[in-house]
């Protein structure tokens, strides 16, 4: 089975404070979306890359966790995850560490002890999640909806 690619591309102009870029997507979902310094440090209006892991991360998430779900024979109603991306100043800049999953699931028939643990599954399979793992700590929390 051939690899599936997925491609964005990011430019640049200036220095990191005063500088500013776009970044658009193979697919056109994003297109020319624009991004600097003061939308990433200081809440300015508009994305970052952290935003975008962390969008990343919850979609990835959700996916895994419903087939997870439908495999145990419990298909979700919905699955509503809010990923929150922790970036650190350190000495010498900033470094992600820790990425925060709270899901809240409409799953009918389904116990909190039962939701953890396939919550838990899911997350191991999640693409996502694995390719972060090792570099920042993980935390999930589920909850019925």
């Amino acid at each position: 089975m051939a690899d599936i690619e997925r491609t964005s591309t990011a430019v640049w102009r200036g220095d990191l404070r005063g500088g500013e870029g776009t970044i658009s997507s193979a697919s056109g979902t994003l297109d020319g979306v624009p991004y600097n310094a003061a939308m990433r440090f200081e809440q300015a209006p508009g994305t970052n890359p952290e935003e975008l892991i962390a969008a990343a991360h919850a979609a990835c998430y959700n996916m895994a966790f419903a087939a997870v779900l439908a495999e145990n024979g419990h298909a979700p109603e919905e699955l509503q995850t809010r990923a929150v991306c922790h970036l650190t100043p350190q000495r010498g800049g900033y470094r992600i560490t820790r990425m925060r999953l709270e899901t809240r699931a409409r799953v009918p028939g389904l116990d909190q002890v039962t939701l953890q643990r396939l919550a838990e599954e899911g997350e191991k399979g999640c693409p996502v999640s694995n390719a972060l793992r090792g570099g920042i700590e993980i935390e999930l929390s589920v909850s019925l909806a």
